[in-house]
């Protein structure tokens, strides 16, 4: 595969985030993410805290925890975890904007979209009869087992920071359900956990763990994600956080990428904090400063720490407004590239040509050209992909592959990520026709975006050229000079994940098409921000879970206790 950069074609269009452009096809006008795509006859390819529950034992059901500690202005020197436990442990329904908890409820759907999916393939069976169903009667188990299930497949939601929805909305889930609570106080506690998580993951992005292998995400948000629930006290959350990350994990690739390990990449950290809540209660202590402290945990995880991240807007910068929800299974970097190659499936009426053999006979060469962002992703999956039989850790960051399935198929589902559509071989030969190029306008189009990490390297100025360098070379150092803001936005309304593609197919008889994506259907954007709800509901029935459900999902905030139980329930049945 030649991985070089393609210096004959014109910068691609402006940002479509402020200009949508209208586009031919079956994306709507109205999604900024997307770019017209090319008349091939006429156009020339472009450019480049904790009350304890007993094993067993049914609490009185209520309609909301009673929290017991209230926001107050607290000196400079208080530690991030104090700071952070005190807000989040206050926060109510009322102190969260309408639409930061219409995202939780999008949040909560595509979640338990992913957690049913992850159930229904073998190794989430295995999971469910080794240590139960996602509901039982001792919610810290159940916290894991739903952590565990809702992960591995990759449809997990991300945000700025992290992969959130593991911790964040199993744990809350969990417990909710056990509990009692009502929907306005799930939705709150989704709420508290993302900004949590996200905070201290954001401090630490610029770091060697990244994405799904950032695990300390998981700590944060399932300590945040129970107390909430439970409606402890801040001095109780601040002890748990500080036993949970005082010995945080660091994953190994080889067995997250290529071995069942990876179903356990959230369920451990799960576990971990749900032991860290129990001590706390029981009235063990952490150390508050664990944060920033010169031997505490951004020293061993930040190669750039950005201990004020932690702190900085609460209530004000809303995190879960940067989620990015997943449509279909993938890895970081393949999403716009997915994107393109199912427009263009249709556009070309593929499945016309007839079966998947002669579509692959018909494909001459798919050039995708993207930034240096999934050009790392695609170096680390080459390593672990050769063919048939690939581990579905590494097809999932494998750009080739995942574009050359979408472009035969005209999708891309759990089932293309196993035996036997894994192993086709009209599949594989196409995979080989494959080749990405990196451009330029693409990458500082991602470093200016909030997400993935654009916003950690505006907070950390020319610190960051180090971690630049380690992570894309002197290149992507000299780029991020010219393409961060020069000012952070006040919030996170506008925030955006520009991890986009282009891909342009050149069929055997002569035609060529185009199509490119700034940013990724339902990524974090302007269209996503419209349209959340239906897109998620979408995935949720596309993925088998029954429409009622899905569209009883505006519903959650004013549910009941009954009605969100039984809720609940049907959409992991």
């Amino acid at each position: 595969m030649s991985l070089h950069e393609d210096t004959h074609r014109a910068a691609p269009s402006p940002d479509p985030g402020t200009a949508p452009v209208p586009e031919a096809g079956t994306a709507p006008a109205s999604d900024p993410g997307a770019i017209r795509a090319l008349d091939p006859a006429t156009t020339p390819a472009p450019a480049c805290e904790a009350i304890p529950t007993q094993r067993g034992a049914a609490p009185t059901p209520s309609a909301a925890p009673t929290h017991s500690s209230t926001p107050d202005n607290t000196p400079d020197n208080t530690p991030a975890l104090a700071t952070l436990a005190r807000w989040a442990a206050a926060l109510r329904p009322e102190d969260v904007p309408d639409r930061v908890l219409s995202l939780a409820a999008s949040q909560l759907l595509s979640q338990l979209a992913a957690i049913r999916t992850g159930a229904a393939q073998p190794p989430g069976a295995r999971m469910v009869r080794t240590f139960g169903p996602p509901f039982q009667d001792d919610p810290r188990t159940s916290a894991c087992v739903l952590a565990g299930l809702g992960s591995w497949l990759n449809l997990d939601d991300t945000a700025y920071a992290g992969h959130l929805s593991p911790s964040t909305v199993a744990v809350p889930l969990a417990y909710a359900h056990r509990l009692g609570l009502e929907g306005a106080a799930l939705l709150t506690a989704i709420v508290a956990a993302n900004e949590c998580a996200a905070r201290v993951t954001a401090a630490a992005t610029l770091g060697p763990l990244r994405g799904q292998s950032a695990l300390h995400t998981h700590l944060v948000g399932a300590v945040v994600g129970r107390l909430h629930c439970e409606g402890a006290g801040a001095d109780t959350w601040t002890d748990a956080l500080g036993l949970a990350l005082a010995q945080p994990p660091w994953p190994l690739l080889r067995a997250f990428l290529a071995s069942d390990a990876r179903l356990f990449s959230t369920f451990a950290p799960v576990r971990t904090a749900m032991d860290a809540c129990d001590a706390a209660t029981a009235g063990f202590h952490g150390p508050p400063d664990l944060l920033e402290h010169p031997d505490g945990f951004l020293a061993r995880f930040a190669t750039v720490p950005l201990a004020e991240a932690v702190t900085d807007g609460l209530g004000e910068r809303w995190h879960t407004e940067t989620l990015s929800f997943k449509t279909h299974p993938g890895g970081p970097g393949v999403d716009a590239a997915v994107d393109c190659a199912l427009d263009l499936h249709r556009e070309l009426a593929l499945d016309r040509l007839g079966d998947r053999d002669a579509i692959e006979a018909a494909v001459e060469e798919v050039v995708v050209e993207t930034s240096l962002y999934t050009l790392a992703a695609q170096r680390t999956a080459e390593r672990y992909v050769h063919g048939p039989g690939a581990p579905l850790g590494a097809l999932v960051l494998h750009t080739p592959y995942t574009v050359a399935t979408a472009l035969l198929t005209g999708g891309l589902t759990v089932a293309d990520l196993t035996a036997p559509d894994r192993d086709e071989e009209s599949r594989w030969r196409t995979v080989r026709r494959v080749r990405l190029v990196h451009d330029p306008v693409m990458t500082r189009a991602l470093l200016a975006s909030e997400a993935p990490f654009g916003e950690a390297i505006r907070r950390a100025g020319s610190d960051a050229a180090p971690w630049l360098e380690g992570f894309g070379g002197p290149e992507l150092a000299a780029m991020a000079a010219t393409a961060r803001p020069d000012r952070a936005p006040t919030d996170f309304t506008g925030a955006r994940k520009a991890t986009g593609a282009r891909v342009i197919v050149r069929l055997a008889d002569g035609r060529t098409a185009s199509r490119e994506r700034l940013v990724p259907h339902g990524a974090a954007g302007p269209h996503t921000r419209l349209h959340h709800a239906r897109l998620m509901r979408r995935k949720f029935t596309d993925l088998g879970g029954p429409d009622h459900v899905a569209r009883a999902v505006g519903e959650v905030r004013e549910m009941p206790p009954a009605a969100l139980r039984a809720w609940t329930e049907e959409a992991l049945n």
